[in-house]
């Protein structure tokens, strides 16, 4: 099946779809009553995911070199934002292995993925993928979903009644804002990592650690000294006013979203990026972040008044325009 056909029957799927999972309680009831082992199901898949697995088995090619998971899926997935990093392998030969779990999280796990080509250039990069069916609710995820729309209505009702569908529309509506805020903040210089490119429910970021595949510490990890942690402050106030200039705020800001690498604070885990204007709950999620890293930071020992977070998130809302 070619993937015109596959998206010419995808409309029929989520008829089909949507009558499956209303008829659901309805069948578990009957099951029950009659003693029935209820079945096993995964998740339905959504269009663009359905797609992706279809072409990976399309282009099933030559032997894959030893050691390598699966062929690049550089030319068929979104990719990141120019002007393009000199390491990013663009090569359509080129193969990926997953060396191992980097963290592993309630909405995804991120893994340590080497990507070769037949030249022998390679680079690391972290592969966070987003889970999806198997979860019945991502964290906190109505909240953050406010002033995200989608165009279908069935789509709405899916996400709305959590089947297993809408799970996985949720999944990917995490993976496609988090992958298009960082675009967003890396081209106008945010401290975050480079977004290489999206595939489905896989983003594929530029992996910050050293080349033997240590990844760089957390900030809830790290014991600065006074001075240190003044620097680490004024960095990551220069990175929200910038988020703030582009109308948004991490939305679930905390010492253990943010690395340090090389002595530099970055932003990481944004999929829950708030737009300040169009979530009508913005300033207090603004608020909620500023609070959660001036305390970290009030710990540390840095004074009261220079980690004040309504002075602070004042600031921000100046910087956004929404005084």
């Amino acid at each position: 099946m070619r993937k015109h056909e596959i998206l010419s029957a995808y409309e029929d799927y989520l008829d089909v779809e949507e009558a499956f999972e209303s008829a659901q309680p309805q069948r578990m009831r009957r099951r029950r009553a009659e003693g029935q082992t209820e079945p096993t199901r995964s998740g339905r898949l959504t269009e663009a995911e359905k797609v992706r697995l279809e072409r990976a088995r399309e282009d099933a090619g030559p032997e894959l070199p030893d050691g390598a998971d699966r062929w690049t899926t550089w030319i068929d997935a979104e990719q990141g934002p120019h002007p393009r990093p000199d390491w990013v392998i663009t090569d359509g030969g080129a193969a990926d292995s997953d060396l191992g779990i980097v963290k592993t999280g309630k909405e995804a796990d991120v893994f340590l993925l080497e990507r070769a080509a037949p030249g022998g250039a390679s680079c690391l990069m972290a592969a966070k993928r987003y889970r999806g069916s198997e979860h019945r609710m991502f964290h906190r995820d109505s909240g953050y979903l406010e002033g995200r729309r989608m165009r279908r209505s069935r789509e709405m009702r899916a996400i709305a009644n959590r089947s297993s569908f809408g799970r996985n529309l949720i999944a990917e509506q995490w993976a496609v804002a988090e992958f298009a805020a960082l675009s967003r903040l890396w081209s106008v210089g945010a401290p975050v990592p480079y977004p290489v490119q999206r595939d489905g429910t896989e983003l594929l970021l530029e992996f910050l650690g050293d080349a033997d595949g240590q990844a760089a510490p957390r900030l809830a990890q790290l014991r600065p000294e006074p001075d240190e942690a003044l620097e680490l402050w004024e960095q990551l106030l220069t990175a929200l006013e910038l988020m703030a200039a582009q109308g948004l705020t991490h939305g679930d800001l905390s010492a253990y979203n943010l690395l340090v690498h090389d002595g530099h604070i970055v932003l990481i885990d944004l999929p829950q990026v708030v737009d300040l204007v169009a979530n009508p709950a913005g300033r207090q999620f603004l608020v909620r972040d500023v609070t959660s890293v001036a305390t970290w930071f009030r710990g540390r020992g840095l004074p009261e008044p220079l980690v004040d977070p309504l002075i602070v998130a004042e600031r921000l809302m100046s910087a956004a325009g929404l005084e």
